[in-house]
């Protein structure tokens, strides 16, 4: 009895031992190890080596951990290494952790992708590559929920097959969600703007962060950050600002009617030879023109168009070009025409 409690001490004292053992090569391997693969694989002509060993570093600790359970587990004199719910819990623990570094590993397709774009010359859209990252990490989540339910046991095809029966059901509660996914798909092959762009719409305006299965998150020039739904915004008048090869300046200026008609002509020619010779102003439309008679005064009509499309830019251009006007309209001694009323008393005899 004694020579048997003595060999179920040493045997827990064992599997203790080997858990601390596999503890600390865990702890080797991700201080030391770990760190001189990886500087030995940053030396490789692309990123993708890199990727996979920092998608799987978590994993493969838990992986040397669980090992380290089952080993355990097979000296433990109060346990059953051989127990089925044991079995599964470490086949499913596999494959979760097989899963979870391949989820990592669909982050980094960003990288995967650009290289394609370099290497073999696809161009593959800014906006896809989330949205493809996304649906990727779809896809490895359900596959690894599907194998893990099958290693307990759980049937698969009977579950997809009941949800042929519930479908209408499913398809009626899951409506705006699916509206929302296939706005999402419409964005990304119609393509009204990319990630980084500056659009408007009904909704908002602001500059495209990201875009999802569900929503666009677009960030608003005062820093917040709205979630529009995608088939909201599939559905919206979207203008994109980012895509203007030039932006327009129009308005109007009124001058006195007291104005010499050889001044305003003079004006009117040195502000058009100005606009012309103007290196930030775009010299495919300049319109410069006396447009007709107001009740105030005589009007003048301005329109052009800047070479630039980003907004602090363009209002220095536009300042610049309303300074020289005034210099002008002043040089030629015009007035500028201001709201006024009269206002007659008759005498009475």
């Amino acid at each position: 009895m004694e020579w048997l409690r003595m060999e179920q001490v040493v045997s827990t004292l064992i599997a203790i031992g080997i858990l601390l053992l596999f503890w600390l090569f865990r702890k080797v391997f991700s201080k030391y190890i770990f760190t001189i693969i990886l500087k030995i694989s940053k030396k490789a002509p692309n990123s993708f080596f890199s990727n996979v060993l920092l998608s799987f570093e978590k994993p493969f600790q838990w992986l040397v951990t669980i090992i380290g359970f089952y080993i355990a587990a097979g000296y433990f004199p109060y346990f059953n290494q051989k127990n089925l719910l044991f079995l599964d819990l470490i086949r499913s623990s596999i494959v979760i952790l097989i899963g979870w570094g391949f989820y990592n590993l669909s982050g980094a397709t960003s990288n995967l992708f650009s290289n394609l774009n370099t290497r073999f010359n696809i161009k593959i859209d800014d906006i896809l590559v989330p949205f493809l990252s996304k649906t990727l990490r779809f896809v490895i989540i359900a596959v690894t929920v599907s194998v893990v339910a099958q290693v307990f046991g759980y049937n698969v095809n009977t579950f997809v097959a009941g949800l042929g029966i519930g479908g209408l059901a499913f398809a009626f509660a899951a409506k705006e969600s699916l509206a929302n996914l296939f706005g999402g798909i419409v964005l990304i092959t119609e393509k009204p703007f990319t990630i980084g762009d500056w659009i408007y719409t009904p909704s908002v305006e602001g500059t495209v962060e990201d875009i999802s299965f569900r929503s666009t998150k677009i960030r608003t020039f005062g820093q917040a950050l709205v979630t529009v739904p995608n088939a909201t915004l599939a559905n919206e008048a979207i203008t994109n600002w980012s895509k203007m090869g030039k932006r327009r300046i129009s308005f109007n200026l009124q001058v006195t009617y007291d104005t010499q008609k050889d001044s305003l002509e003079n004006s009117i020619s040195r502000i058009r030879q100005m606009l012309h010779s103007h290196p930030d102003i775009h010299q495919e439309t300049v319109f410069v023109t006396f447009d007709e008679y107001k009740v105030n005064g005589m009007d003048l009509m301005f329109y052009f168009f800047t070479k630039t499309t980003d907004w602090g830019k363009y209002l220095e251009v536009k300042e610049d070009v309303n300074f020289k006007i005034m210099d002008i309209l002043r040089d030629e001694n015009v007035t500028f025409a201001l709201p006024n009323s009269k206002l007659i008393v008759e005498e009475q005899k």
